[in-house]
């Protein structure tokens, strides 16, 4: 990710995933934090994220897309409740994002199977390798 506006674009995605249940979890708020703070966002922009609406920006790399979507299923599992509304989204997103709907399922299926509901990176870029064969 290169720009400031496209790291706010993305926190602004992950942000509008987070309510789509209705509210904000205080473990989902928490995480977006450190998100925040990772991607070197300023702690008045991030709280400004919130109350403004941003027009998306279309992540490029495939890498990155994938990132992205793995933030998201994790953001998706952070309050320790799975909403209908939560697992149709991310689904959809993932798919506008151009990445295959098959690894996707299996991402999350593999998400729901791990005590943590992480998995490790070179699992996550092999899904997405082997649908491309």
């Amino acid at each position: 990710m290169n720009t400031y506006e496209e790291k706010l674009s993305l926190l602004a995605e992950m942000i509008a995933f987070a309510v789509i249940d209705g509210k904000l979890h205080d473990r989902e708020y928490q995480f977006l934090s450190i998100v925040a703070n990772e991607l070197q966002i300023k702690k008045e922009d991030f709280k400004n994220l919130f109350h403004e609406e941003l027009k998306p920006i279309p992540l490029k790399s495939e890498s990155q897309r994938i990132q992205q979507f793995y933030r998201l299923a994790l953001l998706m599992h952070c309050d320790g409740v799975l909403h209908e509304k939560e697992e149709i989204a991310i689904k959809q997103l993932g798919v506008n994002m151009g990445l295959n709907p098959f690894a996707i399922k299996r991402i999350l299926k593999a998400m729901e199977q791990s005590p943590t509901r992480m998995i490790d990176g070179e699992i996550l870029i092999n899904i997405f390798k082997e649908q491309l064969n």
